[in-house]
């Protein structure tokens, strides 16, 4: 008896383990990250001026004075990196949390830091992409710490988390940008080249796709249906397509005919973003029910009239015109949007509540049409 006992043990433990290659990556690339992010950073403590990497402040664009603060930041993400590479180590039960939020800060440190530097170089390849396959071999250790019940209720409220982010940056970022209006001016002069709100804007709307990927990936897991794996994707795909925009120049320089390439791309991303946003919308509105289907439909029509009224104004920024209501018509239309993802994630977390299940087991449509039937009688 003792020795089946233990033997089930092993068993469970086993199923309950990270495969070992996988563990074996992950702490490579943590020991990796973490030695140079502690050398690094102790360096650029000890010399803010950058002499002992031969780097002038001006790189910085005027972001900062000297590499102090970089510095600081950079050897905390080294300690982070460190004690998550202990948690990963030891098995505990807050590996994935450690390991997540230090892989993240690494993520955000070279978004931020090609934002800064205006370039991409050498060592951001170097350094980036084992923080890109560490982040990849850490999604199943959430897996394995978590029930799969609790994995994909967190995994479906992370769409409602990622539009209150959004709305919550919207707010916020304008009020560092001195003589910035939220009614005339869009969204995406806030992170336009030259503007002052540009490093700031980056650094927080980059959590939007990661949120918003990690609601889509709950979405593909909960399907019942064909549909739904299909909004999946096109969700993640929405995610890939919006973790980088590039950037349009600032009105003036627009008006000037300063505009170059990268202004051509900004509006290529805005056509495939709302593609994808319109496609998203209309599977999703198929796999439910008919309410759903009509508040989808106000939508598109909502995109409609605002879309419209945003194309008509926002041919004066070239124009050096003035564009009294553009920056509030956009607003609409993202406030729809992210809306529509609000409570689509609401209707998929009733779902899953009333099935009790991680996955819904039947079309949807089922479900609703005997729930129905069942308020009926």
């Amino acid at each position: 008896m003792t020795t089946i006992v233990k033997e089930t043990r092993s068993e469970q433990q086993a199923e309950n383990s990270q495969p070992r290659w996988q563990r074996i990556t992950l702490l490579i690339v943590l020991a990796y990250e973490a030695v140079g992010c502690l050398f690094g950073g102790s360096l650029l403590i000890a010399a803010p001026s950058g002499r002992y990497f031969n780097m002038p402040v001006e790189v910085m664009h005027g972001a900062f004075v000297d590499f102090l603060i970089p510095g600081i930041i950079l050897f905390t993400l080294g300690v982070l990196n460190t004690l998550a590479f202990v948690s990963v180590l030891r098995k505990t039960r807050m590996d994935w949390v450690l390991a997540g939020l230090a892989l993240g800060g690494m993520a955000g440190w070279f978004v931020v830091e090609i934002a800064i530097l205006q370039e991409l170089r050498g060592l951001h390849f170097i350094w980036g992409f084992p923080v890109f396959l560490g982040l990849v071999v850490t999604i199943p250790l959430v897996a394995l710490r978590n029930s799969t019940a609790q994995m994909q209720k967190a995994l479906l409220t992370c769409g409602i988390l990622s539009s209150l982010w959004y709305v919550a940056i919207n707010v916020l970022v304008p009020m560092q940008y001195e003589g910035y209006s939220m009614v005339s001016q869009a969204p995406s002069e806030l992170s336009a080249i030259g503007a002052p709100t540009r490093v700031l804007w980056i650094l927080l709307v980059m959590f939007y796709p990661l949120l918003l990927a990690a609601f889509g990936w709950g979405v593909w897991r909960s399907a019942g249906s064909r549909l739904l794996r299909v909004v999946g994707v096109f969700i993640i795909s929405f995610c890939i397509v919006n973790f980088y925009w590039p950037p349009m120049h600032q009105r003036e320089v627009l008006a000037a005919g300063g505009g170059t390439l990268t202004d051509t791309l900004h509006i290529v991303w805005a056509s495939i973003t709302l593609l994808f946003m319109m496609l998203m919308m209309g599977f999703g509105a198929a796999a439910l029910g008919k309410g759903f289907r009509l508040y989808t439909i106000a939508t598109f029509v909502v995109f409609l009239v605002f879309g419209i009224l945003t194309f008509m104004e926002s041919t004066g920024m070239e124009a050096g015109l003035p564009t009294r209501w553009m920056g509030l018509w956009e607003r609409i239309n993202i406030g729809a949007f992210m809306l529509w993802v609000i409570v689509f994630a609401i209707n998929l977390l009733r779902l899953q509540r009333s099935s009790g299940e991680n996955t819904i087991a039947v079309p949807l449509e089922e479900i609703m049409t005997a729930g129905n039937d069942f308020n009926r009688k």
